[in-house]
């Protein structure tokens, strides 16, 4: 069986973005979206776990055992960085451990639209990248920092588990602060970040209600506040986060997320035509008067038709990109329909139609 670093190793050399090793299976690898298997045999826990702690801190491999889940960064001899995580399953350990790219892609190199230049410069407010898990959230939010950083004097602030991108300050101060490490917690940090003179913040994950309470409420306040949803639409992203909080408190939610929301961004990664990469769709609103006003009175079914109508100002559905990936021959009718939220619009390309 070949050590945990071999593995971390070939996944440059297999330009895999991803390798996954659990008790009782092969390691596979996740190149250019498909998983690919390897010859190894079967892990066992004996050795799983050697190679698990042979590349975690000891006071996290502690924490681990205590939790049974643990996110943190690990970097291959200055040459690559990886986010790694560890979990527990039915059968025993697992992990995954995904490439973080050495070097920070701008948003034209990205493939994204434009309008995320325009909402970066914004002064205040809240703005969302949203996306199912490995749809590239992380890569965008990075990108537009580094943009932020590059072009403008602010104070930015970025909340991670783990780190990911390392910001190297140019413009902008930069402070990088990992809960597990330097905070305990996103909710933590963004209640202290409010006395800290910030001008930015990024929050690597908004999963809970505090934290996305502070995140509002600092948007609300004068800071620019970038987060990410694992939501696959606009007005999904929306309903997560009025949902999360109980039924008495969400006319009030609404109320301040109409008032701070700048926009929002949820993409996906599809795999392109000739199977050799993937390339990023993005949905995008922006919020508009009449946008807001759908938010505050609880009608996220007029958003679609809002963001429809306000194409000309920069915003599109995640068919539209879809479709102009298709018609620029980047990616397959098959991955067209695959990748669309409207079946109908894409049904010739249905694999059961042999479209």
């Amino acid at each position: 069986m070949a050590g945990i670093h071999q593995f971390l190793e070939a996944m440059l050399s297999n330009e895999a973005s991803d390798l996954h090793l659990a008790e009782g299976h092969s390691p596979k690898y996740r190149v250019y979206g498909e998983m690919v298997p390897t010859d190894e045999p079967p892990l066992d826990r004996d050795t799983l776990r050697t190679m698990l702690e042979e590349v975690c801190p000891p006071e996290r491999w502690k924490a681990f055992l205590e939790s049974s889940d643990l996110d943190f960064a690990y970097s291959l001899d200055g040459r690559a960085r990886y986010r790694a995580n560890y979990y527990r399953h039915a059968g025993g350990l697992g992990a995954a451990f995904r490439l973080i790219p050495s070097r920070i892609s701008t948003l034209e190199q990205l493939g994204m639209p434009t309008i995320l230049k325009d909402l970066a410069q914004t002064r205040n407010g809240l703005i969302l990248v949203t996306g199912p898990t490995g749809s590239g959230k992380s890569t965008t939010l990075a990108a537009v920092i580094d943009f932020i950083n590059a072009n403008f004097c602010r104070n930015i602030l970025t909340i991670e588990e783990p780190i990911e991108f390392i910001h190297m300050p140019k413009k902008s101060i930069i402070i990088q602060r990992e809960v597990g490490t330097e905070v305990r917690s996103f909710g933590e940090a963004l209640h202290v970040a409010v006395h800290e003179d910030v001008d930015v913040v990024l929050v690597g994950e908004m999963r809970d209600l505090e934290t996305i309470g502070l995140a509002l409420t600092a948007a609300e306040t004068g800071v620019l506040v970038f987060g990410t949803l694992h939501t696959n639409s606009a007005p999904k992203s929306i309903d997560r986060i009025v949902d999360i909080f109980p039924v008495e408190q969400q006319a009030q939610i609404r109320t301040m997320l109409a008032d701070s929301l700048r926009g929002i961004c949820s993409q996906i990664l599809v795999r392109t035509k000739d199977g050799k990469g993937r390339v990023a769709a993005a949905e995008v609103l922006i919020r508009t008067a009449a946008i807001a006003s759908a938010i505050r009175e609880g009608q996220t079914n007029k958003i679609t038709s809002q963001m429809i109508a306000g194409k000309n100002m920069g915003m599109q559905l995640i068919d539209d990109s879809v479709q102009e990936l298709l018609d620029a021959g980047r990616i397959s009718g098959e991955t067209a329909y695959l990748a669309s939220l409207d079946k109908e619009r894409f049904a010739k390309f249905s694999p059961t139609t042999g479209g």
